[in-house]
């Protein structure tokens, strides 16, 4: 970055102002332009909220963490790529800190990284106090140990047309935050979700108000699960392209207080979500998973298209309901008005008892278990 071309741009918005006779109400914001070769961090470091940082087409090999509340970070589409930096640095365990600092006390660690935890783009509030209106959009992250991007402790942050492929665990993610937007986004062969949205996913608690985040028209393929959403409440999940993960769309809660659910999954084409995956400490292996709802309460899924899913997992069929595997039951969640075709075992499938309250009407489909769903 370098002083010309902030000059430039505050220029030009003052001299816009002259010739209309009024001063624009983004005046006092600046945008700061990041050229191939020049380092993104400094530029974030550099601006002050409201401001843009937007970064030229070409490759950047660094990790950027945003702490600025109404930063806006722009890329100039795809052909603007952040990838790890070429020194190698191992992720540290999940939750773990990564080492002590020169100087210190021995015992005493150090803070984790965005870098050393293995993540391309970092956006990150404050315990109690959380980051306001950072917007992240029109780049690529790629290649990185953990996620492409990740964000904690914010609200209303937005991220748009973000391209997230071949990260090892999350292609965009995000924990106890609220109001977040994530539209247009393409997460392609990340290790687990291409979308991943949790309340806290270092601790065992009730699912969190997300206070109406909004995940739409993205598309999510060759991830192990295209979209999970885990523990949270009060959000849409619609008009989204889920296809070629081993599943599609997963909402997960537990026997925690308050339950996870009070959501809606709706208007999304999920098709042959067909993959492959092995089984893990928290679920068995995974092929043909549709739309799952396990240990949730009162959600909506309805005017989905679901078709093509082929499997014998427990977890495998077109929309499946199936208890958590702590025991929590799913309950009062009302399937209706979904289009499904050609899923196995069956176009529905609820694996709980009538008791549970859940209820499928409006359908169209030929197959369920057990019979009469449809």
């Amino acid at each position: 970055m370098t002083k010309r071309h902030i000059a430039y741009l505050a220029c030009t918005t003052a001299l816009v102002g002259a010739f209309t006779g009024t001063t624009p109400a983004s005046a006092a914001h600046r945008t700061l332009v990041v050229h191939p070769g020049e380092s993104i961090q400094k530029a974030v470091n550099a601006a002050k909220a409201g401001d843009t940082v937007f970064v030229l087409a070409g490759t950047y090999r660094e990790s950027v963490t945003v702490k600025t509340p109404g930063l806006t970070l722009r890329g100039a589409g795809p052909g603007t790529v952040i990838q790890p930096s070429k020194k190698k640095t191992k992720p540290a365990p999940h939750g773990k800190k990564t080492g002590t600092k020169t100087g210190k006390k021995a015992g005493r660690k150090a803070a984790v990284t965005c870098l050393s935890d293995g993540n391309g783009i970092c956006v990150v509030g404050g315990k109690n106090k959380p980051l306001q209106g950072v917007t992240v959009s029109d780049l690529k992250v790629t290649g990185f140990a953990r996620s492409g991007l990740f964000s904690m402790g914010t609200d209303r942050l937005t991220v748009k047309r973000v391209v997230a492929e071949h990260n090892g665990q999350w292609g965009i993610a995000q924990e106890r935050s609220t109001r977040g937007l994530f539209r247009n986004n393409t997460a392609l062969g990340n290790g687990d979700a291409g979308l991943f949205l949790a309340n806290n996913v270092k601790a065992e608690q009730g699912a969190t108000d997300s206070k109406g985040a909004v995940v739409d028209h993205n598309r999510l393929q060759d991830n192990r699960i295209g979209i999970t959403v885990r523990r949270l409440r009060n959000l849409a999940v619609t008009h989204n392209y889920v296809t070629g993960n081993c599943a599609g769309v997963f909402v997960v809660g537990d026997e925690n207080k308050p339950r996870a659910g009070a959501l809606t999954v709706s208007d999304n084409l999920v098709v042959q979500n067909n993959k492959y995956c092995p089984k893990t400490a928290r679920l068995p292996y995974l092929k043909g998973s549709g739309i799952v709802l396990t240990g949730t309460e009162n959600a909506l899924v309805t005017r989905n298209r679901v078709t093509g899913h082929q499997g014998r997992s427990p977890l495998s069929g077109g929309i499946v309901l199936f208890k958590s595997f702590v025991g929590a039951p799913s309950e009062k969640n009302r399937i209706t008005g979904n289009w499904l075709a050609d899923n196995s075992p069956a176009d529905l499938v609820n694996q709980e008892t009538a008791k549970s309250g859940n209820a499928f009407s409006g359908n169209s489909c030929r197959a369920s278990k057990p019979a009469g769903l449809c």
